[in-house]
């Protein structure tokens, strides 16, 4: 097992960014005959030869590190007729079966809220849960999609001067495919593309805060990539389609997507950025993670919350660097000024009780604090869909980031500890997390907490997972009592829930367990 995670100045989590050079390619990506095989990587990326493994843009590359290739055959069980009936609505939507399939899952973030894109590391697991695609390449340049749920509308568009508008209002399903497919396109700079006929089966409920959107993306660019003939390694793509998540708006920080390639069946990852690094961790025996859907749903990219909680954490950061006579411009994230600094997470939380204070910032202070006026501060610092927000809670938001990303190394060293009181220790970290969540964040909702109340006295902890604002949480449960939780939910929530009516509850509160990463099925 590795050492404790430091940065140079032995502060836990690494300051982190998607590195600009990584998001565009300084030369064409060489196509190759596709290798069908479980485990081989297909084309060369940059013209690097099949055995050549290298460093490019801080992050390890290699074509031994290629999202697998498997057979068809493997597939089994409910899984098998899954794609057995996606593979038949294709046929019957477009007159020919699939090429092949995509899968990518959903994930479960077990500690480590809206710190991803402040500079520190989280702690993650693939879900059982997924997007399947079936998809077969066409030389008509255009991208034909359909979704066996009757509810999300089909959609084409020609992929010659391909774009994703930014909405105002909710994002509809098919800008996230093109979002993974753009992504490709420009990172790869891929001047035609072959066409695309898509079929798609989600298992994933929408806006749960187990990463539909995210995967949705993920599957795209990874059948983009093989469609067209192009290897890229899992972490490559990853950070691909980290930023290809930003045409629609969304300043995420690139947990989503690492969690959906690297993921390895039977472990959590915790994983660190820049470079990106995934570090297996074992949990203990008996630790068992049961998800719960509150059924309140919120579309991050459709309103501008989240993206207000990544500026708060940016200005805070430039309020903060200012009060140390740094060139505060140049620092966006909490992670990055922390290791310029080189103080420890207690002394980061001192520097924000003593620089920030409690109450509201107005644009107009900050403005005065920095010494720009409002249109510089949007160039500088702002996103688009948040300029026009008048008033800022830096304090709170800064003190949940410090206190949350050493719960996550916290959390790390108590899984390898181990003990009698092991998974108590882990789940009192959890209700401390979703605290500062619901506390300083403000990111859960009053069903989410109640949810949380509901798990006391069962559940060794619970807290909300993912965004927030509604979605699911994640309760850490002894493994004599899974049955008993699950139960006890039924009846004292989802009974009480109107919109639960007629859901299969097995679908919306369920166990699970670390699963595999995205693959293609050939």
């Amino acid at each position: 097992m590795d050492g404790p995670l430091t940065d140079n100045a032995g502060c836990p989590g690494r300051a982190v960014e998607w590195p600009a050079s990584l998001l565009l390619r300084t030369a064409p990506v060489r196509r190759r005959t596709l290798a069908r095989g479980p485990d081989s990587c297909r084309g060369s990326p940059g013209g690097r030869s099949e055995e050549q493994t290298e460093r490019h843009s801080g992050v390890t590359m290699g074509t031994d590190d290629c999202s697998p290739v498997l057979k068809l055959s493997e597939v089994s069980g409910a899984q098998d007729d899954r794609f057995k009936a996606l593979g038949q609505f294709f046929e019957k939507k477009y007159g020919q079966p699939p090429e092949f399939y995509v899968r990518a899952p959903g994930r479960v973030n077990l500690i480590g809220e809206h710190i991803d894109y402040c500079g520190y590391s989280v702690f993650p697991m693939a879900v059982q849960q997924d997007i399947v695609m079936a998809v077969r390449g066409v030389s008509k340049p255009t991208i034909a999609l359909a979704n066996m749920d009757p509810s999300y509308a089909d959609f084409s568009c020609s992929t010659e001067k391909l774009s994703v508008e930014r909405p105002s209002g909710s994002v509809p399903w098919s800008s996230y495919v093109l979002c993974g497919v753009l992504g490709v396109q420009e990172h790869c700079r891929l001047a035609a593309l072959r066409g695309l006929q898509v079929a798609v089966s989600g298992s994933i409920p929408a806006s749960s805060g187990l990463s539909s959107s995210s995967a949705l993306v993920c599957a795209a660019s990874l059948a983009t990539l093989h469609a067209n003939q192009v290897s890229l390694s899992k972490s490559e793509v990853a950070g691909v389609c980290a930023h290809a998540e930003r045409y629609i708006g969304t300043e995420g920080g690139g947990m989503d997507q690492a969690i959906c390639f690297l993921a390895k069946k039977g472990t959590a990852k915790l994983i660190e950025f820049n470079p990106l690094r995934a570090h297996d961790v074992q949990l203990p025996p008996g630790a068992v993670f049961v998800i719960a859907n509150s059924l309140a749903e919120k579309n991050k990219a459709a309103s501008s919350d989240y993206n207000c909680r990544v500026m708060e954490c940016r200005l805070a950061t430039q309020l903060l660097a200012k009060s140390r006579g740094l060139e505060w411009p140049k620092f966006r994230r909490l992670g990055d000024l922390q290791k310029e600094l080189k103080l420890e997470f207690s002394e980061m939380v001192d520097m924000v009780r003593t620089v920030l204070h409690e109450q509201p910032y107005s644009k107009k202070e900050i403005c005065s604090e920095l010494g720009v006026t409002e249109q510089q501060l949007d160039e500088i610092t702002l996103s688009e869909n948040t300029r026009h927000i008048d008033q800022f809670l830096p304090y709170q938001r800064a003190l949940h980031v410090f206190s949350e990303a050493g719960r996550v190394f916290a959390f790390r060293a108590v899984c390898e500890s181990g003990g009698e009181d092991v998974l108590s220790r882990m789940g009192q970290l959890m209700n401390e997390s979703h605290a500062s969540c619901r506390d300083q964040y403000e990111c859960s909702h009053e069903l989410l907490d109640t949810i949380c109340r509901i798990a006391e006295g069962v559940a060794y902890g619970a807290r909300l997972t993912g965004a927030g604002w509604g979605g699911c949480t994640v309760a850490l449960v002894p493994g004599d009592r899974v049955d008993e939780y699950i139960n006890k939910l039924k009846t004292e929530f989802y009974a009480r829930r109107p919109n639960a009516e007629g859901l299969d509850l097995d679908t919306v509160v369920f166990r699970t367990e670390p699963g595999d990463g995205a693959a293609i099925y050939v």
